[in-house]
């Protein structure tokens, strides 16, 4: 047999084991911050045509406000929803212990032939829902249910827009959350971020945030700018109120009062992070780096 006749054969098996057409599709979306404005104009419409949707007690609120899902008053009591124009979708409450739990239900929901939305803050695959479903989907054998990943605004992306442009150069991710990874692991990327000169930004600040900036120390000099940031791009519809404050390496682990929980990240620059001022107030700056303005 032929390359080419190996190459269509395989495209024909591939085509015959697509989704069935009886088949719905689970969406896992992310919903950036929560609020409408740092929503995209898709995730707003998959959701407002799920026949399912998947969400926390805190996401639902964010999405009944601006009338993306209905409102409590057109919901009954076993969760179903009906929009203005007749269209029902069921609502279901999701929360951190329920994951495995939900994610059966969305391929069932699924393969029943309804569209789920499985609504994730921020974005699904930065710290979130995202590989969750595809390890179950793993386990559960479940290859027939297609999955659709629709992004959303990141914390670390909300966050640099709060305080200017400090991400225009390289910079990375770290969780300080141990629950999957040792701490050992964590402390080895952090010490690497901060050798190869990354902005870096830090997700889940509540846990051993003091402890990370230390290590970051290690390797990186006190002045370098530091912007704490807390619920990036929900005004005063988070937990503790959106804000930003900016003081130095060598002082930030002075300031935990200023980082207030899950809705926190500390944006780390290098030496090469700067402020920049005009008349409404000041910015963090990472330049590219070797550009003047003759190069743009």
């Amino acid at each position: 047999m032929s390359v080419d006749d190996t190459n269509a054969e395989a495209e024909t098996e591939t085509e015959a084991a697509g989704t069935p057409d009886d088949h719905g599709t689970l969406y896992v979306v992310g919903i950036g911050p929560g609020l409408p404005d740092h929503m995209t104009v898709k995730a707003k419409r998959v959701i407002e045509s799920a026949d399912v949707v998947i969400a926390s007690t805190l996401y639902q609120a964010f999405l009944r406000d601006d009338g993306t899902i209905p409102s409590e008053e057109r919901t009954d009591e076993d969760g179903i929803a009906t929009r203005e124009d007749g269209f029902e979708q069921e609502i279901v409450r999701s929360s951190m212990g329920r994951q495995i739990e939900l994610a059966r239900a969305a391929f069932d929901y699924v393969r029943e032939g309804k569209d789920v939305a499985h609504v994730s803050g921020g974005d699904p695959s930065v710290y979130g829902k995202s590989d969750l479903i595809f390890t179950m989907a793993e386990e559960e054998s479940a290859t027939d249910v297609p999955i659709e990943i629709v992004p959303g605004l990141t914390a670390a992306l909300g966050g640099a827009a709060n305080v200017g442009a400090p991400l225009c150069n390289d910079f990375c991710t770290v969780s300080l959350s141990d629950k999957w990874r040792g701490w050992e692991e964590i402390e080895e990327k952090l010490r690497a971020a901060a050798i190869s000169d990354f902005v870096i930004v830090l997700y889940n600040c509540w846990r051993n945030y003091e402890r990370a900036v230390e290590i970051v120390r290690e390797e990186r000099t006190d002045d370098a700018l530091v912007a704490i940031v807390n619920d990036a791009g929900r005004e005063d519809a988070g937990r503790n109120g959106e804000s930003e404050f900016v003081t130095t390496l060598g002082e930030a682990a002075d300031h935990d009062e200023k980082v207030s929980g899950m809705g926190s990240s500390l944006i780390i620059g290098t030496h090469e992070t700067e402020t920049w001022r005009n008349d409404d107030r000041t910015y963090l700056v990472t330049p590219r780096g070797g550009r003047d303005v003759d190069d743009f």
